[in-house]
């Protein structure tokens, strides 16, 4: 695991946000949250198989729109990307919304910044999550409205540099929107509405399931790729790129809980390795891990989440029970008629033009990805965490630098017992 490196308390985070205010770039007019109905004119950065279907959404859910500038680590992604979305049954139809040209077009470690340096109104955020809180920053002191794909961050320290960043789009009526698109759903939003107005009674349990195959990755070590390349392309395997399988796929779950019952008081989880052997391909992140988390109501939310292989049971969702009945959290209203990743898409792009609520998820998928990072924390070390004790963590895997990611060698999967939570 990598060390601290400038962390930041929880009495500290507001200031170190604040403190980019000085660097803040004058926005165009039209930009500003319903200030104007021209084109908007987006930048994407991290254009892998995600990035590909985000393109898609973006362009195909939304009129009046362009994408102007791309950025990815790697070439190959770029033209990859660009063919997944021209092949794609969306493609004829958002092709001439594909404006980003060569010049426009950059690799390598700077990609961001060039994306970001662009004229653009909008920056589309789908790196490796590790980076998810300096881009957020960044976007927020150049007045970029923001898609952030979940989760917000993999480390207690770049989760609360998340909300401070998010305040403060807040402040400045930035669209923040984000790739938990639970909240986009209306089946999702009308229901949640009507548990909160006591449709199933006062709640008295809360389950939560990711019980998954596992994600893409790359098989083998190809000879002459070098380490850090193998371990930026194969990220989801390592818990400081990605944050583990509980971080970057079971927040969905976790997000949905946290909307309804708010922040944890404290967790207690257990994991480990089933079947995952250790080595280049899989990292060091859990195929398992279960946690209790419980509320300051005293309510308790079970959850589950693990990547076993094909043939295995499989359930994704949430239940929450009542004492007058229980829901699954989008059976008490109709599905909406767009998929949920165009959804969020086009509740994005209706918050920037004014035309529709103001979205800023930013601070609340921030604690959602807050939860998922303390109930990692506590299957790790084998100690129960509180939401204090989390908030108040010094863990930070962010490097001083983007090429300098991540720590050097395949590490072990955490032991309970060895590891030491700080």
């Amino acid at each position: 695991m990598s060390d601290s490196c400038g962390s930041v308390s929880r009495r500290g985070f507001i200031q170190r946000a604040a403190g980019a205010e000085s660097s803040l770039l004058i926005a165009r007019a039209e930009l500003m949250r319903g200030a104007g109905n021209g084109k908007i004119r987006a930048g994407i950065v991290g254009v892998g198989l995600r990035g590909a279907q985000t393109i898609i959404e973006f362009l195909s859910g939304n009129d009046d729109v362009e994408l102007v500038s791309i950025g990815d680590l790697y070439p190959d992604n770029i033209e990859k990307a660009l063919r997944t979305v021209r092949n794609s049954a969306e493609g004829p139809a958002i092709e001439s919304k594909l404006k980003a040209d060569r010049e426009h077009t950059f690799t390598g470690f700077d990609s961001f910044e060039k994306v970001l340096a662009s004229d653009i109104d909008l920056i589309l955020l789908v790196t490796p999550p590790v980076n998810r809180p300096r881009e957020v920053e960044a976007a927020v002191a150049a007045r970029k409205h923001i898609f952030a794909e979940k989760p917000l961050a993999v480390d207690p320290v770049g989760a609360r540099r998340v909300m401070a960043a998010a305040s403060k789009a807040e402040d400045l009526k930035l669209t923040f929107g984000v790739g938990a698109q639970r909240r986009s759903q209306p089946e999702y939003q009308e229901t949640i509405a009507r548990i909160k107005d006591g449709a199933i009674g006062e709640i008295v349990a809360a389950y939560a399931y990711n019980l998954a195959s596992p994600l893409p990755r790359l098989n083998e070590k190809p000879a002459g790729m070098s380490e850090l390349e193998f371990k930026i392309r194969n990220w989801p395997q390592y818990v400081s790129i990605g944050g583990d399988q509980i971080v970057e796929q079971h927040i969905h779950n976790i997000d949905v809980i946290q909307w309804i019952l708010g922040r944890p008081s404290k967790v207690v989880a257990m994991g480990g390795r089933a079947w995952m052997p250790s080595n280049w391909v899989y990292g060091d992140k859990y195929d398992h891990i279960s946690a209790e988390f419980t509320f300051p109501n005293g309510v308790i939310c079970s959850s589950h989440s693990r990547h076993y292989r094909k043939g295995c049971f499989m359930r994704n969702g949430e239940l929450v029970v009542g004492t007058k009945g229980r829901s699954s959290c989008q059976d008490l209203a109709p599905r909406g008629p767009l998929p949920p990743k165009v959804q969020e898409q086009v509740n994005l792009v209706k918050s920037i033009r004014g035309q529709g609520p103001y979205v800023n998820l930013g601070v609340a998928v921030a604690e959602s990805t807050m939860m998922t990072i303390m109930a990692r924390e506590s299957a790790f070390s084998g100690q129960e965490i509180t939401w204090e004790m989390i908030m108040e963590s010094t863990l930070e895997f962010a490097p001083p630098a983007p090429d300098r990611l991540p720590p050097s060698g395949v590490p072990g999967p955490a032991a309970p017992g060895q590891y030491q939570f700080r």
